[in-house]
């Protein structure tokens, strides 16, 4: 082999090894972290958030992981979680796990029958982000059942990027509240608030508020 071959095997060889690392599969198991608002009213909510619970289950299969957690007034914090499970790898406790945090959902929807005082909203979403970014899964998915009206408590401070890199937000069931009768804007910037922060944050959003799509809510983008 003369020089100028050797040299160009020499350069060449670096740019192959990276291209063969970047051809590896990612994972193909998913990560659901699912955020439900029992604040106020839109506590009233959660018969459909259990419906939704049932559906996302199905959706998942062993190696694949689900969290149930709240936003309610402080949500900041893993006391909040109703659920947390990553499947099995034998099929025939997938079902049993299944059937476990589905009890788990409609237990708690039968206790919680009051609204908390405030909506922290960004609270749930950090900590959500904060979980999904440790969890080596494929597709990552943070599941927004919410009217996505944030109060804060007024000692609270929530001024802050949320890094989501990585991340498919999907926000479920946003209802409008009574004074978006009266100026229907606020709704729409309440969606367009929380879609910038996302995207600004490098996450993916999405909107699903139509149930027969729901077939789209565990779909990349």
């Amino acid at each position: 082999m003369n020089k100028v071959n050797l040299l160009l095997t020499a350069l060449l060889m670096p740019l192959s090894l990276a291209l063969s690392g970047c051809s590896e599969p990612l994972p193909r198991n998913k990560a659901v972290y699912m955020l439900v608002d029992v604040s106020g009213s839109y506590v009233k909510e959660l018969d459909k958030a259990q419906k939704l619970t049932g559906y996302l289950l199905t959706q998942l299969d062993s190696g694949d992981s689900i969290t149930l957690s709240t936003i309610d007034s402080k949500s900041f914090t893993q006391k909040n979680t109703i659920g947390q499970i990553t499947f099995d790898d034998r099929p025939s406790l997938v079902n049993q796990q299944k059937l476990q945090m589905q009890h788990l959902m409609e237990d708690f929807t039968k206790r919680r029958t009051h609204g908390s005082a405030y909506t922290d909203i960004s609270g749930g979403v950090l900590q959500a982000a904060q979980f999904l970014h440790n969890t080596p899964a494929g597709e990552k998915y943070l599941i927004l059942f919410s009217d996505l009206a944030e109060d804060l408590p007024h000692d609270h401070t929530r001024n802050l990027s949320i890094k989501l890199d990585g991340i498919n937000v999907v926000a479920v069931n946003v209802t409008k509240l009574s004074t978006d009768n009266l100026n229907p804007q606020d709704y729409i910037a309440r969606i367009d608030g929380w879609q910038n922060l996302v995207e600004s944050g490098g996450g993916h959003w999405r909107l699903v508020n139509d149930w027969t799509q729901a077939d789209q809510m565990l779909m990349k983008n």
